[in-house]
């Protein structure tokens, strides 16, 4: 059974730097506001949650998304399961909660992602042997060969130099995404959508950036005709973004006076080594068996971890890049990693606000060890 399947609500917490304004918040603590938020935004009580699904990528498992639920009031007898799937986590959680809808085995899921690398855990492995001291490491292996496991960084640089996308175009992608977001904040075109937390209403990594201020900083990667800057890199971050995921019959007793309808989720696999261009695969997937042409996306929200990654994924796919995170993207806020793919979700539900009846969006984002997930949205 296939069953049609609608967001009525979309919200997040601002994307804050690491060390920011959030540090000292556990992410039960971040995400129960927003919650909260969505759920009156939706005129959902709790109790009418049927389940709850949260993705999460640094928290150091334990299963965040019991806590978060319990914290957000949501009833004892609903059941919580944190996703990891890296960056692909949140959006992974939405594409989750569609098929208990479409399936029928829910009528409300409330599903997204939060991160906290300020309270992310310190790794160690433990010793082999007894006395000897734990071994520290940065992040776990992505893939088992570890000649096609890059650092991030490393896999943007390398695709950068593939596709030969100079450091300048990099920068250049870079300050439009900052123009953007200054552009939207003025607009207040992001105002609706943020949940204020801690006194924070605003992403507080957007700015006006200059090309000469990107290329004084540091090249994190890569050579210096095509390398990987700081400034073309998304930021490390904190935030939470959910949306509630409903069914039909529920949409018809509730009658929000906006909903989207989820058309098609695709999950899919490519090179570890470059995992920045999974994204192509995963969506051309998504337009085939949907029967959508790329020519019919209205407004999409494509990841900018990198300004290479972001750049190599809207011309793989020929999208027009005046559609592409029209409000901003990731380089101009943050990546908070499991929550990252609810934040993209979050921004094409308030872009679809200003299309038309029956517009395409199309949210994309790539994960470590060459994932990605793409999901289409319509408005209704």
């Amino acid at each position: 059974m296939t069953r049609p399947v609608f967001v009525i609500a979309a919200k997040r917490s601002a994307v804050v730097p690491r060390g920011g304004a959030f540090k000292a918040m556990e992410v039960d603590e971040m995400a129960a506001p927003v919650i909260a938020d969505c759920l009156d935004a939706a005129g959902v009580t709790p109790g009418m949650v049927d389940d709850v699904i949260i993705g999460n990528g640094l928290y150091g498992s334990g299963n965040p998304a019991r806590r978060i639920a319990l914290l957000a009031g949501i009833p004892e007898g609903v059941s919580a399961t944190t996703l990891d799937r890296q960056c692909c986590s949140g959006l992974d959680a939405i594409g989750s909660a569609a098929r208990l809808i479409a399936t029928g085995e829910a009528e409300c899921v409330l599903a997204g992602g939060v991160e906290s690398f300020s309270r992310s855990p310190i790794r160690l492995k433990r010793p082999l042997e007894p006395g000897n001291e734990p071994e520290p490491y940065d992040r776990p292996p992505f893939s088992p060969w570890p000649e096609r496991d890059p650092d991030m960084g490393d896999a943007a640089a390398n695709l950068a130099k593939a596709w030969r996308l100079s450091t300048d175009r990099q920068i250049e992608w870079t300050c439009d995404s900052h123009r953007k977001a200054l552009e939207a904040r003025s607009a207040g075109d992001l105002a609706a959508e943020i949940v204020p937390i801690n006194e924070t209403s605003e992403d507080a990594y957007t700015r006006k950036l200059s090309p000469a201020v990107c290329r004084r900083s540091k090249r994190l990667a890569g050579d210096e005709e095509a390398g990987v800057l700081a400034a073309t890199t998304a930021a490390e971050a904190d935030a939470a973004a959910f949306v509630l995921v409903i069914s039909e019959k529920l949409a018809g007793k509730l009658a929000p006076d906006f909903a989207v309808r989820i058309t098609g989720v695709m999950t899919s696999g490519g090179d570890p080594g470059l995992p920045g261009l999974a994204p192509i695969d995963a969506t051309k997937r998504l337009f085939e068996r949907s029967g959508v042409s790329v020519v019919d996306i209205a407004v999409a929200e494509v990841m900018e971890a990198y300004a290479a990654q972001a750049i190599a994924c809207v011309e793989g796919l020929g999208l027009d890049p005046a559609i592409v995170n029209q409000g901003g993207g990731a380089l101009a806020r943050g990546h908070p990693i499991g929550a990252s793919g609810a934040v993209l979700a979050v921004r094409l539900f308030e872009e679809l606000r200003r299309e038309g009846e029956g517009a395409k969006g199309l949210v994309t984002i790539a994960a470590a060890g060459g994932l990605a997930t793409s999901v289409l949205i319509e408005r209704v």
